[in-house]
């Protein structure tokens, strides 16, 4: 049975592990992410992958970087929060590492790991929305990964939806991520607890009174306890992401789109307004299949298990 290693490169951490054809992980291990020194995280993957391999004979490594990746899976062209630009990140990490290496967005692994072993497994034509600090996302068709003409696609997070709306780090305004990501929803949160919101009241008092202890995991521990205005921000992101959705299947019309990310934890309580707000705002509705809304499965392993799936299929 081939076992191949996935690494999953974060702004501040850089987590692998030995993966199986069947999508099980065997072990993992795990670096600190050095963001601003491009040898050093080249360092710091070597010495993870040898990790990995002195426990298992690991055949190729795949890598799931969070920036653009080039057609080829080879070279990354753009990272916002590391140090690469226009790195040659697969032929680097050949000549330290001796087996094959293939290069991916973090995004798109998530995806295939997703769609191979996950939520998307039984179907063809499905996207991954990631609800985190920003928006990401991956797309599949016909079993495949689309990954664009220049190997750049799927990055939904900066779909304009407000005209000259707010400012995101892209440079553009009024792209989703900034009304549909965990940052939002904490945002905005506080912005209305920080206005003497009477119903915000019960919420602040879980953050120690003051307006910045305010987080996503907060947030949805108090919703889950039937806290209103909790439940009330979950609902508002919950809107903001089924209108996306809608505009994503008046594109894509995929089978199902798949909610992943750290927001995802709170179940039901986003799902179900994402749900709503995307029936009530998809073209034709009522007169066409609807696309399933479902909740990923893989958590924050999606993108190790995708990558280590994708370095076995050159």
């Amino acid at each position: 049975m081939a076992l191949t290693a996935g690494i999953d490169v974060g702004g501040t951490k850089i987590a692998g592990g030995v993966v199986d054809e069947k999508g099980q992980i065997l072990t993992t291990a795990r670096r600190e992410s050095p963001a601003t020194d491009t040898e050093a995280i080249q360092r710091a993957i070597e010495d993870l992958v040898a990790e990995l391999r002195a426990e298992h004979p690991i055949t190729a490594v795949g890598v799931g970087a969070a920036g653009f990746v080039d057609a080829q899976r080879s070279t990354v062209l753009f990272a916002p929060n590391l140090a690469w630009r226009d790195e040659p990140m697969r032929s680097d990490l050949e000549k330290r590492i001796g087996i094959p290496v293939v290069i991916e967005n973090d995004a798109n692994a998530a995806a295939w790991g997703e769609f191979t072993f996950g939520a998307g497994e039984d179907v063809q034509d499905f996207v991954l929305v990631t609800i985190g600090t920003g928006v990401g996302g991956g797309l599949v068709f016909n079993g495949e990964l689309h990954r664009g003409a220049f190997g750049v696609a799927a990055e939904i997070g900066h779909m304009r939806v407000v005209p000259d709306g707010r400012l995101c780090g892209c440079g553009n305004r009024g792209c989703w991520e900034q009304y549909a990501s965990g940052s939002a929803l904490v945002r905005d949160t506080r912005e209305q607890a920080g206005q003497g919101s009477l119903i915000a009241r019960t919420l602040l008092d879980r953050a120690g009174g003051h307006v910045e202890g305010i987080t996503g995991p907060l947030i949805t521990e108090a919703a889950r306890d039937g806290d209103a205005f909790a439940r009330e921000q979950l609902t508002i992101l919950g809107r903001w992401i089924g209108e996306g959705v809608a505009s994503l299947a008046a594109v894509l019309d995929p089978a199902v789109v798949v909610i992943g990310g750290g927001v995802s934890e709170a179940g039901d309580l986003l799902l179900e307004p994402i749900r709503a707000h995307f029936r009530a705002n998809l073209t034709g509705r009522n007169y066409r299949p609807e696309l399933e809304v479902r909740a990923a499965l893989l958590g924050n392993k999606a993108g190790m298990i995708g990558a280590a799936d994708l370095a076995r299929r050159p």
